[in-house]
């Protein structure tokens, strides 16, 4: 089972200024075979700028720790696509999205990822969202227990 990574959790786990940092820390360190997590480019560079402008980070370190994050062996990098761009779009639409969520959400999505771990009141409000025959769970993990775990 896959876990896909809101920007808003990576934040959490790479910086532990964050008071969310051990719960969100601890779900990088329980990735396994069996439970492998996913991030796409959106994901990578919205973490990048909240570290860099956000926390103040130096570019190079956040560079560093990423570029390190993306070498770990249970991270799955889901690249983007037109098609993943193009159910971004519908998604937006659909579910009143604004353009990154939706896209982060659609590439989950067109990668079956089961379940989106976000802080996102806008996304885990949504609960469930469903693309043809594929739905994917968006949960907070840092407001309940995963169902998932």
């Amino acid at each position: 089972m896959g876990f896909g990574l809101d920007s808003n959790i990576l934040c959490y786990a790479l910086d532990p200024a964050f008071q969310e940092n051990l719960v969100c820390r601890r779900i990088l360190l329980a990735a396994s075979a069996e439970k492998k997590l996913g991030v796409n480019p959106t994901v990578v560079h919205e973490t990048y700028h909240t570290l860099v402008f956000h926390q103040k980070w130096s570019p190079s370190e956040a560079r560093q720790r990423i570029l390190t994050l993306l070498q770990h062996p249970y991270l799955e990098f889901y690249s983007q696509t037109r098609r993943i761009s193009v159910i971004g779009l519908d998604l937006a639409r659909r579910l009143n999205l604004g353009g990154r969520d939706s896209l982060i959400l659609a590439n989950y999505v067109a990668n079956e990822v089961p379940v989106l771990y976000s802080h996102d009141d806008i996304l885990t409000r949504l609960q469930k969202v469903s693309w043809k025959t594929f739905i994917i769970r968006i949960e907070d993990p840092l407001r309940q227990p995963s169902k998932s775990e």
